[in-house]
C-alpha cells in the first residue's frame, strides 16, 4: 500500500519506519525542511534505539521517503496517517490547532477516496469533527479511522512490530477493514470500534497506568513510615495477576509526553460534561508532589542546599529516550537551583534537549556520571540507565565531598551498596547500607 504520514515526531516517524519496512510505501511529510534534510541524510531527530538503522535500510531500498511536499504524498497515497502533535494548552485541554490545520491540507490536496488515519491523541469526538472538517473542503469521497498508538518511548519499534493490540475505531466498516488488512503482519489481535470508544481506550489507558504509578508511590510514602520494603510489597502485588506487576516501580513519578498531558486532557474532557473525575486529580497531585521526595532527602541529608554541590545523574523522562518533556528533572534541578546549589548534570543522551529546555547557564554539563559525582556533596538518580546500574560505587564515594547517593528510581540493591561508603536514601525501601557504617558516616559529616 501507499501512505503519507504527516508529522516526523515519535508517533509518525517510528509508524512511518516500520510500515515501510515490512513492505509499503511510505512518504513522511514535516513542514520543518532541516528535519526533512537530516532524515533524508538518514539522521533521526530523535533518539529512539534501532530507528536511525531502519531509516538508512528503507531509504536505501527505496520504500521510505521524506518530504516537506505534503500535497504529493497525499496524491499518491492510498491512506494518509495524521500523526502530528496536540500539546497540552493552558486549561488542559489538547491543542488541536496542529491537527486541524494537517487536516485542511489534506482536504485541498486530495485527488480521490482516501482514508484518514488519526494516530494523534485526541478527545472524544475529534475525529467526527476532522470528518466534518475535510468534508466541507472537499468534494472527493473518504473515511476518517481513529487508530490510538501505544508507543512507548525507548521501545517504540519493539511496540510498533510487537504490539499488545491495535484498536481500529471506524464508522464505514469497508475502511475499518482495510486498515485491518494493514496490520496483519504485525498482530491479529486487533479490535474493531466505534470511532469514540477508540479515542476513549486511548486516554483510558494511559490514565490507568498513571495511576498504577501515583498508587505504588503512595503505598512507597507509607512504607517509609512504618518501616516496610516497598520493591518487595510491589512484589507481592504484581503475582496477583489482577494485578500484574508493570508499572509498579516507585520513584519519583511520570513524566514524558504521554502521561501528563493526557491525565490532564482526560480530566477536561469530564469537566466539559459536567463530571468531576476525582480519583484522576488525584493521581496527577500525587505525581507532583512525588518529586518533592529527592529534594526534600537532600535537605535534610545536607542540612540546606545554600552552596552545596549536587550532582544529578539522569535527566531524560525515561531510560533510552532523549525526551525530557515534563520531566521530573526539570522541576528537581529548578528547585535546587532556586535553593542555592550548584548542580553538575549528566545523562547519556539528553542533555542537549534538557538544556534547551532548562535554560540556565548555571548548570555545570558533565562527560560522566564520575564526573558529575566528583567534589559533589551528594548525588541524585532521576533516570535509571543502564550504565549507572554498573557503576563502581564505592570508586564513586571516593571521588565525592560527602558520600551521599539519593536513588530516586530504586536502582540499587544492598549487595550493591556493601562495602561502597555510601550514605544511600531511596523512595519506599529501609536503609540499605549497614546501619554501623550509616552511623559512621553520618558522624562523620556533622564533625
Amino acid at each position: 500500500m501507499n501512505l503519507a504520514v504527516i508529522g516526523t515526531g515519535y508517533v509518525g516517524l517510528v509508524t512511518g519506519v516500520c510500515f515501510s519496512d515490512i513492505g509499503h510505501r511510505v512518504t513522511c511529510v514535516d513542514k520543518d525542511a532541516a528535519k526533512v534534510e537530516k532524515l533524508r541524510a538518514g539522521q533521526s531527530p530523535i533518539y529512539e534505539p534501532g530507528l536511525e538503522e531502519l531509516i538508512r535500510k528503507n531509504m536505501n531500498e527505496g520504500r521510505l521517503h521524506v518530504t516537506t511536499d505534503l500535497e504529493s504524498a497525499v496524491e499518491e497515497a492510498e491512506i494518509v496517517v495524521l500523526a502530528v502533535g496536540t500539546p497540552q494548552s493552558v486549561n488542559g485541554e489538547a491543542n488541536l490547532q496542529y491537527i486541524e490545520q494537517a487536516a485542511r491540507e489534506v482536504a485541498t490536496a486530495m485527488n480521490g477516496y482516501k482514508i484518514i488515519v488519526v494516530k494523534s491523541t485526541v478527545p472524544v469526538g475529534t475525529n467526527e469533527r476532522i470528518a466534518a472538517r475535510i468534508g466541507g473542503l472537499t468534494e472527493h469521497p473518504f473515511d476518517v479511522v481513529s487508530v490510538p498508538e501505544f508507543l512507548r518511548e525507548g521501545s517504540a519499534i519493539k511496540d510498533t512490530f510487537h504490539p499488545d493490540r491495535i484498536v481500529i475505531g471506524a464508522a464505514s466498516r469497508e475502511a475499518a477493514e482495510k486498515i485491518k488488512e494493514l496490520h496483519q503482519p504485525l498482530t491479529t489481535k486487533m479490535m474493531l470500534t466505534d470511532l469514540r470508544s477508540a479515542e476513549m481506550i486511548k486516554y483510558a489507558s494511559n490514565a490507568f497506568l498513571a495511576t498504577k504509578i501515583s498508587f505504588i508511590n503512595e503505598i512507597a510514602n507509607l512504607c517509609e513510615l512504618v518501616g516496610a520494603d516497598v520493591a518487595q510489597v510491589a512484589q507481592g502485588m504484581g503475582y496477583d495477576r489482577r494485578i500484574g506487576d508493570s508499572f509498579l516501580n516507585a520513584g519519583v513519578g511520570y513524566g514524558g509526553s504521554c502521561f501528563p498531558k493526557d491525565t490532564q486532557a482526560l480530566i477536561q474532557i469530564a469537566g466539559n460534561v459536567n463530571y468531576d473525575f476525582k480519583l484522576l486529580r488525584s493521581v496527577v497531585e500525587v505525581n507532583k508532589n512525588q518529586r518533592f521526595n529527592v529534594f526534600n532527602q537532600l535537605v535534610r541529608l545536607l542540612n540546606g542546599l545554600h552552596h552545596k554541590t549536587v550532582g544529578v545523574w539522569g535527566l531524560s523522562f525515561k531510560p533510552n529516550t532523549d525526551d525530557v518533556r515534563d520531566a521530573p528533572s526539570l522541576e528537581i534541578v529548578g528547585m535546587l537551583l532556586a535553593s542555592g546549589a550548584k548542580v553538575k548534570i549528566y545523562d547519556p543522551v539528553a542533555m542537549e534537549r534538557f538544556c534547551e529546555m532548562l535554560n540556565d547557564p548555571s548548570v555545570i554539563c558533565c562527560s560522566s556520571a564520575s564526573e558529575a559525582a566528583s567534589n559533589s556533596d551528594a548525588v541524585c538518580l532521576l533516570t535509571e540507565w543502564d550504565e549507572f546500574r554498573h557503576l563502581d560505587l564505592k570508586h564513586i564515594a571516593s571521588l565525592m565531598r560527602q558520600p551521599i547517593l539519593v536513588d530516586g528510581r530504586n536502582v540499587y540493591t544492598a549487595e550493591d551498596l556493601n562495602g561502597a561508603g555510601l550514605i544511600y536514601r531511596s523512595v519506599g525501601r529501609p536503609m540499605l547500607s549497614s546501619p554501623v557504617q550509616e552511623e559512621e558516616n553520618v558522624s562523620a559529616l556533622q564533625a
